[in-house]
């Protein structure tokens, strides 16, 4: 867009230019050292020229507009990579840390005062019972059979 934008304007100052340059009479449109037919009085004179103006600011606002949405997108891509920065750089540091606790979990001595602890269940548990109502001796000797 800002392209098209540059190249209106070009064509506009050419055109422009060149009736500047060209024009000797008070009536008579010449471009490039040709005469423009139909345009014999000065208000169509006036008004081919008012239609070069616009087609330039035309072309101002295009490349205006181009340049705008470039600059715009620009920023978002770097604010979106910072934001994408910050995030690995977050994550790296949780990732150290974790790390370091792993190593002193690993380092540390097993803990020799407590007992090791036996699955909860679920229920009461009756002494010598298993969950079912059998007793744990009923239930070890089913399951040695069975292998």
């Amino acid at each position: 867009m800002v392209f098209l934008g540059f190249l209106l304007v070009a064509a506009a100052i050419t055109v422009g230019a060149g009736v500047v340059m060209d024009n000797t009479g008070p009536a008579d449109l010449v471009v490039f050292g040709q005469a423009v037919p139909g345009l014999d009085s000065e208000w169509q004179v006036f008004l081919s020229g008012a239609g070069v103006a616009l087609v330039f600011l035309s072309g101002v606002a295009l490349a205006f507009k181009g340049a705008v949405r470039r600059i715009r997108t620009r920023r978002d891509l770097r604010d979106l990579r910072e934001e994408h920065e910050e995030s690995l750089t977050t994550l790296e540091m949780e990732k150290r840390r974790l790390e370091r606790e792993l190593a002193r979990v690993r380092q540390s001595p097993p803990r020799r005062d407590t007992a090791p602890r036996e699955p909860a269940v679920q229920g009461a548990r009756v002494a010598g019972r298993s969950p079912g109502g059998r007793s744990q001796a009923a239930a070890s000797s089913f399951f040695d059979r069975t292998e």
